[in-house]
């Protein structure tokens, strides 16, 4: 019988397998690093794409800001010319309230009583003047009370004066200043 080595043909076969195995992992170790290196391309992108996205928000937030704080500069503005109109206004609606009062001064004021000094704070209106009697200043007081633009009248001091021989009153009251459709009728 004759003797068949099998030997080198296996070995053959194994040093093929091998030589296939490394050209496989060879190939697989290639693929591998080209697979990383795309990953690791596509992420950088990714990155850099990001970054760009993120770099344009910051600009574009930097730009709402800034419209912001001239939104609100416009807002502070506009509330100071509306009190600047509001004052106005009631300058303007107060313009005939002082022609009534100086004519309701004179109208109310009796004979025997003048004014020495008149002023007006926060509605009230302060009146020092000199009477020749107290009689005079009651009266006063009572067309102050009747007046459409005046009211509450409230004396608050007299003093007799005998100067030069003239029994004279310096008095100083005060009344409130009201207008026409503020006064009610009892």
């Amino acid at each position: 019988m004759p003797r068949i080595n099998l030997l080198p043909w296996r070995e053959e076969r194994r040093k093929r397998r091998q030589q296939q195995f490394n050209n496989a992992a060879a190939g697989i170790a290639v693929l591998a690093v080209l697979v990383v290196g795309y990953w690791l391309h596509t992420m950088n992108g990714n990155i850099d794409y990001q970054n760009q996205r993120n770099q344009y928000l910051k600009t574009e937030i930097a730009s709402v800001d800034k419209r912001i704080a001239a939104i609100k500069d416009l807002k502070k503005t506009r509330k100071e010319l509306l009190a600047r109109m509001r004052i106005i206004e009631k300058l303007q609606q107060s313009r005939p309230q002082v022609v009534h009062l100086f004519d309701q001064l004179v109208r109310t004021l009796p004979d025997g009583v003048y004014l020495t000094s008149v002023s007006e704070k926060a509605g009230t209106l302060h009146l020092d003047g000199i009477a020749q009697s107290s009689a005079r200043i009651s009266t006063y007081m009572r067309n102050i009370a009747g007046s459409k633009w005046l009211a509450d009248p409230n004396l608050t001091v007299i003093k007799a004066d005998n100067k030069d021989g003239l029994h004279r009153k310096h008095f100083t009251l005060t009344a409130q200043i009201t207008g026409p459709t503020k006064k009610t009728s009892s």
